[in-house]
């Protein structure tokens, strides 16, 4: 029988349209993480990030915790959940207050903390993360911590994650069915760039691409944050679909064929070492037939060429059009592909490397691929509790935004009657 989990206890659930995986951590006496259990099972109920099936995806759900629990040897009763989907969006709202002068103090701080968690206008979307990122000193940008300075003005940078309420509602319900508590549902760009991404990478700017199985998530960061975001409805589980179509096979035989011998390069032997291709129905007698691996890969590279294309086009529109040190990361479990890292190189132009989940102390090998690094940020993410302003309690006076010539009609009409 499963013990009842000790306090400080992480779980991660990354919810994918090919896998359920879980992950439980706790923090050792360095503060590192380390991993006491993982699950993981097939996902047959989510379609390009979207629960399309709320019944399969909660079993799913249950037998990828049970598993990590049974490893562990505890009992869980919270998770930290991912949402991949698309329709995120990612702004960022600046806010000042006036100090007069005087030095600034917590309690100001936690004034202008209150005040910007009510300057947030969603715009009817769902705000998944309300965070203050930097502080301006009398329009000074870049101050981590104002504490104790003198200022006429204070200010903060929020940078606020947002998307359509439903898909995240049906997430949230899934999950509870499967009688888990949400701690928190995190945007899976940002878990992402916790595990694959260093402070220094961020601050300087680098693109993450995620190339999951029914979406590939582009991701920008600059100045240390998340500066922009696209989904492109088109991921790993297209090449294996194209594989299959092109071949006659089934989509397991498809998959395996992308896994063992497919890659993003082609050479000169590839035109003469054979796969066999087994039919779709081999009920009527019919025989497999055989390929190249030249033929295989020529598939594969008609769907990344478009998959790049779209990248290429969603970089420019996100602002990320210099080459020059503007490296891009590849995850997620298309960058398990070999050869895909030189591919995408040539073809978007720029330094790019595979990222894989780091920051974690024992973790499975069978874990520690590009595919399970928004479960392994989940977990860091957590670890790091990052301020956010939904936290905090929204202040005793409401802001009314209102026209500034009424206000004075009114301030005077009140000194007539009053004095």
């Amino acid at each position: 029988m499963a013990k009842t989990a000790p306090e400080g206890l992480i779980t991660a659930l990354d919810i994918g349209s090919s896998k359920v995986s879980a992950l439980i951590a706790q923090k050792g006496d360095g503060e590192e993480l380390v991993v006491l259990g993982t699950g993981q099972r097939e996902s047959k109920g989510v379609k390009r990030g979207y629960i399309a099936d709320m019944h399969a995806t909660e079993l799913a759900v249950r037998e990828a915790v049970e598993q990590a629990e049974k490893i562990a040897g505890f009992n869980i009763e919270d998770v930290w959940v991912s949402f991949s989907a698309g329709g995120l969006i990612s702004d960022l709202v600046k806010l000042e207050i006036d100090l007069g002068g005087h030095r600034v103090e917590q309690a100001d701080i936690d004034h202008l903390l209150k005040t910007g968690r009510n300057a947030i206008e969603p715009n009817g979307r769902m705000v998944l993360h309300a965070q203050p990122t930097r502080y301006t000193v009398d329009g000074l940008a870049g101050v981590k911590q104002p504490l104790g300075l003198h200022a006429d003005r204070l200010g903060v940078e929020i940078h606020v994650v947002a998307t359509d309420g439903s898909p995240v509602r049906n997430l949230d319900l899934c999950v509870r069915s499967a009688h888990l508590d949400v701690k928190s549902i995190i945007a899976a760009p940002l878990a992402t760039g916790f595990a694959c991404l260093s402070e220094e990478e961020r601050e300087l700017g680098v693109a993450l691409v995620e190339v999951g199985a029914g979406v590939t998530n582009v991701s920008v960061f600059a100045q240390g944050m998340l500066t922009g975001l696209a989904s492109i409805p088109m991921g790993a589980a297209d090449i294996t679909d194209d594989i299959a179509s092109a071949f006659g096979t089934r989509r397991a035989q498809a998959e395996r064929m992308k896994c063992f011998y497919g890659s993003a390069n082609m050479s000169p032997r590839d035109n003469h070492d054979m796969i066999d291709v087994t039919p779709i129905s081999s009920e009527d007698g019919a025989e497999g037939s055989r390929i190249t691996r030249a033929q295989l890969i020529a598939v594969i590279r008609q769907r990344l060429d478009r998959l790049m294309a779209e990248i290429q086009k969603e970089l420019r529109r996100l602002n990320f059009e210099d080459p020059v040190g503007r490296q891009i990361v590849l995850t997620g479990g298309g960058a398990d592909l070999n050869g895909i890292a030189d591919y995408a190189q040539q073809a978007l132009g720029r330094t790019v490397r595979v990222g894989r989940p780091r920051g974690l102390t024992a973790l499975p090998d069978a874990h520690a691929g590009p595919g399970f690094a928004t479960l392994a940020g989940l977990a860091v993410f957590a670890a790091a509790d990052p301020v956010d302003l939904r936290a905090i309690e929204a202040p005793q006076m409401t802001v009314v935004r209102q026209n500034p010539t009424a206000v004075l009609k009114r301030f005077w009409q009140a000194l007539r009657t009053n004095y």
